[in-house]
């Protein structure tokens, strides 16, 4: 698409949001009902897309894209009445007599670019928080999943009129031209490169955004974790689509006590989910392009390969791969991974753990394997971080009850559920003061008896 195409887009919806259309709830309903159909209609186009741009399996697709979609078209629909109702709130006796509430409003036309790495998932849930919230939305998928993207358009071109929800294809050019658009609100997922110049573009319009970054997320396994279970669950985590997870565990920070027992038990799992040779399992995705396997082969260091390492580039598939003895200087502690890489370092207490991630980069989730409740409380409440686990991996994004979201260079604002409602809607403050009495001690010429009366209020 041209500049001139998108810019037409982008004001005929516009358009279409002034007429007062979408600020009917029912409507909205109507949207998500026909959204949700339509889903379960495609679904086998949907897996078939996955698998060609991903790897993935139907199993793993319906679990991380189709049916998490899913789930957030069924929660919305069942709270949306609640969600899009006056709040009352508590009116100051110093405004007697007067009626106060909040008022969600959407902000009108929005933009949501999506990523490869669940080009789906991350695609339509934002898009289902915005359109419940009563926007219309410009939908940019990701040019590094081609079949996704188009199965996407198909539909979103069949459930929507243009002027509604329309998806613009194509690459950096296309992301270009959108982003010299003014929008009313701009929800972005990716990496925190792009995610800069997304905010750069915003501010030349003063439009708000959500910035759904990354960064190195640390998995901590103090000494009296459950090793099998750990083991069992980061495993899990980590080779979930290849690695290619903007939650998956980073990194290993262990305490060396429990070491070589964790690596032990990460290897005994990694054969019993992927079997003896991961490269010919047809369950177990593959990297996104040719361009990402490299990178991550350049992150590996043989000398340290404590498990896998083998890969195939006709297939862009990369083994499970463990890697020890690891310092804070090597390259692959110098950038998020991405990839089904895992190193394995060690801390000497966990004041050092709590040292080191919070004078790093804030991480977009953080995990804790542990027994102790107070070594819980102590992690969870100390470091920073988006969102997290204890004796668990990544599980804390799979709700629609809890906001998600980083802070700092791991992103800006949350979304799922309520929160994703709150985060594609503007809330009015709205005082309905009654007429049948007037206070005056507001008004002027002041006298010592008004003093009193503002002094007793407001204290």
């Amino acid at each position: 698409m041209t500049e001139q195409d998108i810019r037409a887009i982008v004001d005929r919806q516009r358009e279409f949001f002034l007429t007062g259309v979408t600020l009917d709830v029912a409507g909205r309903v109507r949207a998500l009902k026909q959204l949700k159909a339509a889903i379960a209609v495609h679904e086998g186009e949907i897996n078939a897309a996955l698998k060609a741009d991903l790897g993935k399996s139907a199993m793993e697709s319906y679990m991380c894209e189709v049916g998490m979609t899913l789930a957030e078209l069924t929660y919305m629909l069942k709270h949306i009445h609640g969600f899009a109702r006056d709040r009352r709130v508590r009116t100051p006796l110093a405004q007697f007599a007067a009626r106060s509430c909040q008022k969600p409003f959407p902000y009108g036309v929005a933009l949501i670019m999506s990523p490869w790495n669940y080009p789906f998932l991350l695609t339509m849930e934002p898009l289902v928080d915005a359109l419940a919230a009563g926007n219309t939305a410009v939908v940019k998928p990701s040019a590094y999943s081609p079949n996704t993207s188009a199965v996407v358009q198909k539909i979103l071109e069949r459930c929507f009129a243009p002027e509604y929800v329309a998806v613009v294809t194509g690459g950096r050019a296309e992301n270009t031209a959108l982003l010299e658009q003014k929008f009313d609100y701009i929800f972005f997922t990716g990496s925190q490169g792009v995610g800069k110049e997304v905010m750069r573009k915003a501010a030349e319009h003063l439009t708000p955004v959500t910035l759904e970054l990354g960064g190195k997320s640390p998995c901590i396994v103090e000494k009296s974790a459950n090793l099998r279970l750990a083991a069992k669950r980061i495993v899990f985590g980590k080779f979930l689509n290849c690695g290619q997870t903007c939650v998956a565990p980073d990194y290993i920070l262990c305490d060396p006590a429990v070491k070589d027992e964790l690596i032990r038990q990460i290897k005994v799992q990694i054969g019993k989910q992927f079997g003896a040779r991961p490269l010919e399992n047809m369950d177990y995705g593959r990297i996104v392009n040719e361009k990402h396997f490299n990178r991550l082969l350049g992150l590996i260091d043989p000398a340290k390969v404590v498990h896998g390492g083998s890969s195939n580039g006709e297939t862009l598939r990369i083994e499970p791969t463990v890697l020890d003895n690891v310092t804070w200087d090597d390259p692959v502690m110098g950038e998020e991974i991405f990839g089904p890489i895992l190193p394995v370092l060690t801390y000497g207490s966990l004041d050092e753990v709590i040292r080191t991630v919070n004078t790093r980069q804030h991480p977009l989730a953080l995990y804790l394997f542990t027994s102790s409740k107070a070594a819980a409380r102590k992690v969870m409440s100390r470091c920073g971080f988006g969102g997290g686990c204890v004796n668990d991996v990544i599980i804390h994004l799979a709700t629609s009850e809890m906001g998600f979201g980083g802070f700092g260079e791991s992103g800006m604002g949350s979304y799922h559920g309520k929160a994703g409602f709150d985060a594609f809607s503007h809330y009015k403050s709205i005082v309905d003061k009654k007429t049948w009495i007037d206070l005056t001690m507001r008004y002027q010429p002041y006298t010592r008896g008004h003093e009193r009366m503002v002094r007793f209020f407001l204290k």
